[in-house]
């Protein structure tokens, strides 16, 4: 988020206040096991650590400082500590083996959303969890897109906004496909989505819901 630490209980918590229509974060496996929440690989670029996230225990992770204080939660904390719809990202399989495990003992098939850019974590969270609602992610892709979506069982596509094009966005709607774009933090490129007659957005800064509703 671009108006609090990004990944923290605290940027949750303001993004439901803003009114957002559902929060999204990135989980990856700690060295233990635990899903924890943080966006990239290493936790160098957002806490005053380094070292990949997988190096390290939970108990570790929870050392270091993620911003004003703020630490490094786990998917669970965010789960209580906000009612909103949820989008998780996933970075691989054994990421999506673990949230299969929390989604199916916490029912929460019709609150959580999760996405990847793997096409098999895709593939694999569906298959553990029926029902769920799953989002194929892309930054570059190529014309078989919308078919790797349906092949993955994704009901939508995230797609880079600044590559997306409407012949795109129609052919995935001609095939039930819904399509998202990332990352829409400025007004062109809100005018943008609203042109391709996009199903949502992904956005930095919660207060961009005076002029669209979206996904901080």
């Amino acid at each position: 988020m671009g108006v609090e630490p990004e990944n923290t209980l605290r940027s949750f918590v303001r993004a439901e206040a803003s009114g957002m229509d559902a929060i999204e974060l990135d989980l990856h496996l700690s060295k233990d096991g635990a899903l924890v929440v943080m966006h990239d690989v290493d936790v160098d670029r957002t806490t005053d650590g380094s070292g990949p996230i997988a190096a390290r225990t939970l108990a570790e992770l929870r050392e270091l400082d993620a911003g004003q204080g703020e630490r490094i939660p786990v998917f669970e904390e965010v789960l209580d500590a906000v009612s909103s719809p949820l989008q998780a990202e996933i970075k691989d399989v054994a990421a999506a083996r673990a949230l299969a495990d929390v989604i199916r003992e916490r029912d929460l098939v019709g609150r959580v959303e999760v996405s990847s850019f793997h096409d098999e974590a895709v593939t694999e969270i569906a298959r553990l969890v029926p029902g769920v609602r799953t989002v194929l992610i892309a930054s570059r892709w190529g014309a078989d897109v919308v078919d790797r979506a349906k092949a993955a069982g994704a009901a939508t596509l995230a797609l880079n906004i600044r590559r997306l094009t409407l012949e795109v966005v129609e052919q995935a709607h001609s095939e039930d496909v819904k399509v998202i774009g990332w990352v829409v933090n400025t007004q062109d490129h809100l005018r943008l989505a609203r042109a391709l007659g996009l199903d949502g957005a992904t956005t930095d800064f919660p207060e961009i819901r005076r002029a669209g509703r979206f996904t901080a």
